[in-house]
């Protein structure tokens, strides 16, 4: 194992000091060890990343340099120095004034950050006032504006009396960041402030954080499970694995020669978007090749039937439109917003169609159109022949058999009071299966399946990690041998390997149970890896559509373009040279903050 390096290699001295860190949680079971023996060092102006699966101790290490471990009966030994005070052993008082001062956090889900009611401008106002007492109202009011123009804020004046839900997803991330900044810390502390967003959002928070790294000449601390998102933001990173630090370096060294297996296998994790379907699943069948028993090799998809066999498609969706009527305020006109707006596909079976685009483009309210868990303003949704859509209710139940929904969110879309053995066989009792005995052995077998114990029959969803729940997820919709199984971004929560344990999963259960996917995502990597027909969504039009390679190799539209060159990149230098041709473009023209 590499020895993590604990010098100041970035230049200057520290302005974050972590030596033989330690914290641990006390519980029923007896002692978790979060963290164990960390020490890393932060230069002033220098940005360190710290990634890791789920449960590597990277947000905790991050919450005890806030010292938000205070309050909990969590045990901590070592030092912990942040601008020259030690968080372990300094009093509440000195903590508090630390915070927003000398270190600020932002954090992953800004609408659980943000007061639902409270004014973006009241929120900046308090923590600047909070953190400098002496301020005047007037002077805080001053600040807030300045701090999100500085972040990207259209109209600064304006939107400091919007309230959070007046924001978009991006627009609220950067709203957290200007909280960050309002005192101007010396250390920016920003915990997984990506994960949820699409592609383009995400290349410009990044481009924000390194901006203003480079402006006002503070730290940055950037904690992710993605290397890619770390590769182009950061000088060192520190990798961690159930609480250890296994390796620490300069980022080109540990991204492009790392020494630890861990860091392989997290590299080795991370969909890349230069390779392409056929790479993946070569890679795939060669390595259930040398595991034994291989699957037979799913054809290419030029082999496979189509219009050209004069095959009918099994599900064919033309003209669909999605309207919904917008307030316009106490006294203004409604408006109708087309969320879906003239979109037309075929699917043929066995295929795997990927929707790609930002937030916002329509993508989810397609997918639960043709489920028809929302019915179709406009258009037709042909589904095996049959024309489905504007049947009711009663006469769609047989449909679920065939039609079924993996969600984003598995935690939410399993009930928490119900075993996982009877969230997946609900649906075989639904369709009026009463042996309980066959239903049982259904679910164990698919537990088995999907790569879960058959024992874990009657464990409740808070007992499993996210990657197992969205197993759990996939099972449920596997339940009644399905035709046509839509995956609406059912990876975008996961740490990388997790995910890549969950596509392996989808790709193996495709060949297996001969299933036609509808995938939606935004991001590109994991739909080229999956995908051999791909839709481009911009607004609720489609901009592009065809083979996905071809797509992605020789991208027609302009938008499309512009999403391959927003997505991740794992080489520092090239996501630099990404970075630099994003500012030139803004150079020449500012595009829409979103």
């Amino acid at each position: 194992m590499s020895t993590p390096g604990t010098g100041n290699e970035g230049g200057g001295r520290p302005v974050v000091s972590v030596r033989d860190l330690s914290i641990t949680f006390p519980t029923a079971d007896g002692d978790v060890h979060a963290v164990r023996g960390l020490s890393f060092e932060v230069p002033e102006g220098g940005a360190l990343g710290i990634v890791g699966e789920s449960g590597s101790g990277k947000s905790v290490t991050s919450l005890a340099l806030m010292g938000l471990h205070r309050g909990t009966r969590a045990r901590i030994t070592g030092e912990l120095v942040v601008a020259g005070t030690d968080v372990v052993a300094a009093d509440d008082a000195t903590v508090r004034a630390m915070r927003g001062n000398d270190i600020a956090m932002v954090f992953q889900d800004p609408m659980s950050a943000l007061h639902p009611q409270y004014t973006i401008g009241n929120q900046l106002v308090e923590a600047y006032r909070t953190h400098r007492p002496g301020a005047s109202a007037a002077e805080a009011r001053a600040r807030a504006v300045e701090v999100l123009e500085r972040v990207g804020i259209p109209e600064p004046a304006r939107r400091v009396n919007s309230y959070p839900h007046e924001f978009s997803g991006g627009m609220r991330q950067r709203v957290l960041i200007a909280m960050g900044l309002v005192c101007e810390p010396k250390v920016l502390l920003a915990d997984e402030p990506t994960t949820a967003l699409d592609v383009t959002v995400q290349a410009q928070i990044l481009d924000l954080l390194d901006d203003l790294r480079r402006d006002l000449g503070m730290s940055l601390i950037l904690v992710s499970h993605d290397l890619a998102v770390v590769a182009g933001s950061v000088d060192e990173v520190l990798v961690m694995q159930k609480g250890v630090a296994v390796e620490r370096g300069d980022v080109r060294q540990v991204l492009g020669a790392p020494r630890h297996p861990y860091t392989g296998q997290l590299l080795a994790a991370v969909p890349r978007v230069e390779v392409s379907r056929a790479q993946r699943r070569a890679q795939l069948r060669a390595e259930r090749g040398t595991r034994g028993g291989a699957a037979p090799a799913r054809p290419a998809a030029a082999e496979r039937p189509g219009p050209a066999d004069g095959q009918e498609p099994l599900l064919s969706v033309r003209d669909v439109r999605q309207r919904f009527r917008i307030r316009g305020g106490l006294f203004g006109h409604a408006t109708d917003f087309y969320a879906v707006d003239g979109v037309s596909f075929d699917l043929y079976r066995g295929e795997t169609l990927g929707v790609v685009g930002e937030s916002g483009s329509g993508k989810s309210t397609l997918s639960r159109m043709v489920m028809r868990l929302l019915e179709p303003t406009e258009g037709s949704v042909v589904f095996q022949g049959r024309d489905i859509t504007h049947l009711p209710e009663r006469k769609l139940r047989p449909l679920r058999r065939d039609v079924q929904m993996v969600f984003q969110n598995p935690y939410s879309s399993l009930n928490p009071r119900m075993t996982v053995g009877e969230s997946i066989g609900a649906p075989l009792r639904i369709q009026g299966e009463r042996d309980t005995r066959l239903i049982r052995s259904r679910v164990q077998e698919l537990l088995e399946r999907v790569g879960l114990e058959p024992s874990h029959y009657n464990r409740f969803p808070h007992a499993f990690s996210g990657g197992q729940r969205q197993r759990i997820a996939i099972a449920r919709a596997l339940i009644l041998r399905p035709k046509l199984v839509i995956c609406d971004e059912p990876v975008s929560a996961l740490d990388v390997s997790t995910q890549d344990q969950v596509l392996r999963l989808l790709a193996q259960l495709q060949e297996d149970f001969d299933l036609t996917l509808i995938f939606v995502a935004h991001d590109l990597a994991v739909v080229r890896q999956i995908s051999d027909r791909v839709v481009v969504m911009r607004k609720g039009r489609i901009v592009e559509t065809g083979d996905s390679d071809e797509v992605y190799e020789n991208p027609r539209h302009p938008y499309t373009r512009q999403l391959l060159a927003a997505a991740p990149v794992l080489d520092p230098d090239e996501a630099r040279a990404h970075r630099a041709e994003r500012r030139r473009l803004r150079g020449r023209a500012e595009p829409e903050v979103v």
